[in-house]
C-alpha cells in the first residue's frame, strides 16, 4: 500500500509540474504575440486565454505547495525554439493569420505534450488528472477559436 501511495504522490508532482511549465509556455507564447494582433476580437481571444492560463497557473501552483513541491520552468530548449520561431515567422510577415497559426501549432504541441504526460503519469491522483484534463481542453478550444483567422 506504502508503494502504491508513494508512486501516486511521485506521479502526481510530476504531472503538475508539467502542467505549470507548460502554462508558463503557453502564457509566454501569447506575450510574444499579442501586441501583433491588429484584430480587436482576436486580441481579446488571446487576452481571454492568457487569463485562463494565468487562472490554471494559480490553481497549479496551489497545488503544487500542497504536495511540497517547486514549480517547473519550461525546457530551455523547448522555449528558445519557440522564440525563434514565433520571431522569424512574425519577422516574415506579422499579420493574424500568422499569430493564428503560431498560437494552433503552439496549442496542438500543448495538448499532445499533456496527453502523453496524463499517459506517462497514470497514478497521478484525481485531482492533478483533472487539472491536465482542464488545460487540455483550454488548449483545443484555443485552437478552435484561431482557425477563424486563418
Amino acid at each position: 500500500m506504502e508503494t502504491y501511495e508513494n508512486q501516486q504522490t511521485e506521479d502526481t508532482r510530476k504531472l503538475l509540474r508539467e502542467c505549470n511549465a507548460g502554462i508558463k509556455m503557453g502564457v509566454t507564447s501569447i506575450d510574444e504575440v499579442i501586441d501583433t494582433v491588429k484584430d480587436p476580437h482576436l486580441k481579446q481571444v488571446l487576452k481571454d486565454s492568457r487569463a485562463e492560463h494565468n487562472q490554471l497557473g494559480d490553481e497549479t501552483h496551489e497545488l503544487l505547495l500542497a504536495y511540497g513541491c517547486d514549480t517547473k520552468e519550461p525546457h530551455p530548449i523547448a522555449k528558445g525554439m519557440s522564440w525563434l520561431k514565433t520571431n522569424v515567422k512574425l519577422q516574415m510577415g506579422a499579420d493574424d493569420k500568422t499569430v493564428a497559426e503560431l498560437m494552433i501549432d503552439g496549442c496542438h504541441m500543448g495538448v499532445k505534450s499533456l496527453s502523453g504526460f496524463l499517459n506517462e503519469y497514470k497514478e497521478a491522483d484525481r485531482k492533478s488528472r483533472s487539472m491536465t484534463e482542464r488545460l487540455i481542453d483550454v488548449e483545443e478550444r484555443m485552437a478552435d477559436s484561431m482557425k477563424a483567422y486563418l
